[in-house]
């Protein structure tokens, strides 16, 4: 997802880290060995599912609710504990996992954590040994092999995947005189230039909220599209090596982000922080990079008040791909069989035709984005757009990009120096530098 839904490497991170060195099925065409099965118990047990992301988040209410009304022998609590992946959900993961105890039966992971957690295979359930092997064929082949350990093992499997596009505020756009017909605004923005005049378009007209957001989303937006054209790589190459300064998509990333803060374009928000979220629902800013999941993000919020207000256009520049997540099960699980079961309709078909119901996560599934109930899934929050055509077409050619193992604690180290900049904190002739410093940092 969300996450989905994300942003600086803290002390617990980096002390966590030298530690620790429907039926099922979801409607599949087969359900795996083992795996669909749900056989009496003499008490109920419980599956604790562990999620991370804001509003919407994973979109499982209705999953949940489900499966629970038809499984009374196993019962899902589903708990999202937080809006913060890096700083705040995978530290206390990853001291979790360490400590043998703690971790939910069934957790969420974002996928810049995916290769620092495909290579600590010790913490995590092999799937295989329940039948999930035989799900291959759901899954585009990255987002498959991105949950095979480095002991070659299968431990998670996918659910949602991030597309991209842009949201804006049509009452702002109508207010500083712009289109707000989602084709016509598209028109604006064929290209991140065009994008930028029209951001100073809109503030000479509109002097009460700003053209974007902060630093962060732009930012993951411009990388996710600029990655592919650089070997499919962002802060690592595909032997783990850091090319943080010597790749031309980070670079490219980083001087738009700077320009448009030279431009008084961002309202110097930190992404997923209460005060960008107070933002969302007061108005304060009009455009914002929207992968799938992004959209029950601003719905969640934004509140009821705002329905309406967003709408959704294509993104400057094409396509790109961000975020996007994987459910695992931590080997401390007490239930590992029933885990297992719940694992596999959650990011069955039917699990993931739910989730993009209720909180608009694109289906990594294959089954799933071909199912009618997506392709033709409309949001009624956003006027109505057709999310499932938009984001089926946004996510057709998109190529996968290596993440390495210390992905998420570049990321977010780097992101820290980004919102400093665009704050006042560290001046634009140094910032380039520091963003440097702080990688090589994070990266060890």
């Amino acid at each position: 997802m969300m996450n989905h839904k994300r942003f600086a490497v803290s002390g617990v991170m980096v002390a966590a880290l030298a530690v620790a060195t429907a039926a099922c099925g979801g409607g599949d065409p087969t359900t795996p060995a083992g795996a669909g099965e749900t056989t009496a118990a003499a008490e109920p047990v419980t599956i604790n599912v562990h999620t991370f992301g804001g509003g919407e988040n994973f979109g499982y209410d209705a999953a949940v609710e489900k499966w629970n009304a038809e499984h009374p022998n196993i019962q899902v609590k589903y708990t999202n504990l937080t809006d913060r992946f890096e700083d705040v959900y995978l530290p206390q993961l990853l001291q979790r996992l360490q400590a043998g105890s703690g971790a939910g039966d069934i957790v969420g992971i974002d996928e810049g954590a995916m290769g620092l957690m495909a290579a600590r295979p010790q913490f995590f359930t092999d799937l295989g040994e329940h039948g999930l092997q035989d799900r291959k064929a759901d899954f585009p082949a990255a987002k498959w092999e991105a949950g095979v350990n480095a002991d070659g093992k299968l431990f998670a499997l996918g659910t949602d995947i991030g597309g991209m596009t842009m949201c804006y505020r049509k009452d702002l756009f109508e207010k500083a005189g712009l289109p707000t017909d989602r084709e016509e605004v598209a028109k604006l923005w064929p290209t991140w230039d065009a994008y930028m005049e029209a951001g100073k378009k809109f503030q000479a007209a509109n002097k009460d909220a700003k053209w974007m957001d902060g630093p962060n989303t732009i930012y993951n937006v411009i990388l996710s599209q600029e990655a592919p054209k650089n070997g499919n790589v962002s802060y690592f190459d595909k032997s783990n090596q850091l090319v943080l300064e010597t790749n031309p998509a980070v670079k490219t990333s980083f001087d738009w982000v700077q320009k448009f803060s030279q431009q008084g374009l961002t309202a110097k928000l930190q992404a997923f922080s209460p005060p960008w979220n107070k933002a969302i629902k007061g108005g304060d800013f009009a455009t914002m990079g929207c992968p799938s999941w992004m959209l029950g993000v601003i719905s969640g919020a934004a509140g009821d008040g705002n329905k309406g207000n967003w709408d959704v256009a294509s993104v400057p520049g094409g396509t790109g791909n961000w975020g996007g997540s994987w459910l695992a099960i931590p080997k401390q699980t007490k239930h590992p069989k029933e885990a297992a079961q719940v694992l596999n309709y959650l990011t069955g078909k039917e699990g993931h035709v739910a989730a993009f119901k209720e909180a608009g996560a694109f289906p990594s599934s294959i089954p799933a984005q071909q199912d009618p109930e997506v392709a033709g899934l409309k949001n009624e929050y956003f006027n109505d757009v057709p999310t499932g055509e938009i984001f089926a077409a946004s996510v057709k050619d998109l190529q996968p990009v290596f993440l390495g193992e210390k992905h998420a604690q570049v990321k977010t180290s780097v992101e820290k120096v980004l919102e400093g900049m665009d704050q006042g904190a560290i001046g634009y002739d140094e910032a380039w530098t520091k963003f440097i410093e702080a990688g090589v940092k994070a990266a060890g």
